[in-house]
């Protein structure tokens, strides 16, 4: 019976002392908190946990070893004069890897962010929301897969694309090379960003020496705040520094997300140290992304910064040429000039129109025709219609003839005026809805006649002269883009 209430007081004894390390320790945490600010402290602090103490000396535990040498470089010092300040008898700090001790857990330890005491769930409810986001981390790989269709081969290269192909080739290449870390691909939606990084991402991996890991921003983002609710943040920064290739898609999305851009900063900053490289895309240049913090936005553009510029007609045609011939549909020329002319903004869209023309031709056993190609895609091409206006073709027209816009509507009856004057009229009954009377109107209050007569005399000249036939083509071109 004795040696029962002998053990009971031991215990109580121990947790006794517990409870006081605990108290010196939260003041130290509210200390550091203070010193180093929110960010920093989450980062690198908050998982220290109290160890036994053996004479002058505590322990401190940290859950990974990477995290202890971090501690140990950058704080240890600090930790050994914050805790003789707080006990006299403790002189030196030993960090280690291990768990909490198990006799007493601190409660309300400083930058705890589950809230107040009266807010605070059951431990029971807190074991189990980690556990939970623990399985959620472990269902899910760092990184996304790579695209196998996405390949340098099958990326059609052009003028407003050489450029990033270019860096894209050098960094699949050379990881690294000397002002090629970072590489930051910025362009529009649909341009081709997607399709170089996982080329990259492929011709890296193919020989199985390089680790590469590929994600947008937005799994990024997910993945950090899935490890901060597992309390498994130095597995995730362990994981994302250790690959040789980090690839982060549409960046954009992290503007306004303060403490994942700190998570990446810190990442970017570690990798670039360490001699990895970084590749980055986004929809605007690093210096116009004005949502990300200042820092970053320097590391970004410190390296190379390759942008992709809206696709040219002759690129339209190219891109659709080699998917058309990859199906193995015949797709007449007149067919893919049509939708080259049609959708331009996006080429990823122009490659969907594509496919679901060839997949109507394959399940109906139909040629591609134009008519049939007008039907089926009625609904995109509602979509990408624009509605040009005449002023807008007055102006173009007379840019394109160097003449002033006034000569629209003016009476001067030379050449030099009268001929760009039908064109506008011409181009005005092609691409407008409007009536004959309506552009006549337009143009110095002259008669539907009028126009009729310039509709007939371009229409006449365009078979006989094909320079003539190609400036208005091209004029044509400029006006639906």
């Amino acid at each position: 019976m004795t040696g029962e209430l002998s053990g009971y007081d031991a215990v109580a004894e121990a947790r006794s002392v517990r409870n006081v390390l605990d108290i010196h320790w939260s003041r130290i945490c509210s200390r550091l908190q203070a010193e180093v600010g929110e960010v920093e402290y989450r980062t690198w602090l908050k998982q220290i946990s109290i160890g036994p103490v053996d004479g002058d000396e505590i322990t401190l535990n940290l859950p990974t070893r990477f995290l202890r040498d971090w501690v140990r470089t950058q704080y240890g010092d600090r930790l050994s004069a914050l805790w003789n300040a707080e006990l006299p008898s403790i002189r030196r700090v030993e960090l280690q890897v291990g768990r909490p001790d198990p006799v007493a857990e601190p409660e309300g330890a400083a930058g705890d962010e589950v809230g107040s005491a009266d807010a605070a769930p059951a431990a029971g409810a807190v074991d189990e929301r980690v556990a939970e986001a623990r399985s959620e981390l472990s269902r899910h790989d760092l990184a996304a897969p790579l695209d196998p269709r996405f390949t340098f081969d099958t990326f059609v290269v052009g003028k407003p694309n050489e450029f990033a192909y270019a860096c894209a080739r050098r960094v699949a290449e050379r990881p690294s090379s000397p002002g090629f870390n970072p590489l930051f691909l910025y362009g529009g939606v649909g341009l081709g960003k997607t399709h170089l990084m996982h080329a990259i991402g492929s011709e890296l991996t193919r020989g199985g020496k390089v680790s590469v890991a590929y994600m947008s921003a937005e799994k990024f983002m997910y993945r950090f705040i899935a490890a901060i609710r597992s309390q498994s943040t130095m597995e995730f920064k362990e994981q994302l520094r250790s690959v040789d290739v980090l690839m982060i898609d549409d960046l954009q999305f992290l503007i306004g997300k303060d403490n994942t851009q700190e998570e990446f900063f810190h990442t970017f900053n570690a990798l670039v140290d360490a001699g990895r490289q970084i590749v980055v895309s986004a929809d605007k240049s690093p210096s116009d992304l004005s949502g990300l913090e200042d820092r970053l936005r320097t590391r970004l553009g410190c390296g190379m910064v390759a942008d992709i510029h809206a696709t040219t007609f002759e690129l339209r045609i190219s891109i659709l040429e080699s998917k058309a011939a990859a199906s193995g549909v015949p797709v007449p020329a007149k067919v893919l000039e049509f939708l080259a002319h049609k959708i331009t903004s996006n080429v990823r869209e122009l490659e969907g129109a594509l496919n679901r023309l060839i997949a109507h031709a394959n399940l109906f056993g139909r040629p591609v025709t134009l008519e049939a190609t007008q039907d089926v895609l009625h609904d995109i091409l509602k979509a990408h219609d624009r509605r040009v206006t005449i002023e807008e073709i007055q102006r173009k027209v007379a840019e394109h003839w160097n003449i002033r816009l006034t000569d629209m509507s003016s009476a001067r009856r030379a050449r030099a005026v009268a001929r760009p004057r039908q064109v506008a009229m011409y181009l005005a009954k092609q691409l407008t809805s409007r009536s004959l009377p309506e552009i006549g109107r337009k143009f110095g209050n002259r008669d539907h006649t009028t126009v009729m007569h310039a509709v007939a005399r371009v229409t006449e000249l365009m078979e006989r002269d094909s320079a003539f036939a190609e400036d208005v083509e091209l004029l044509r071109r400029m006006l639906e883009s």
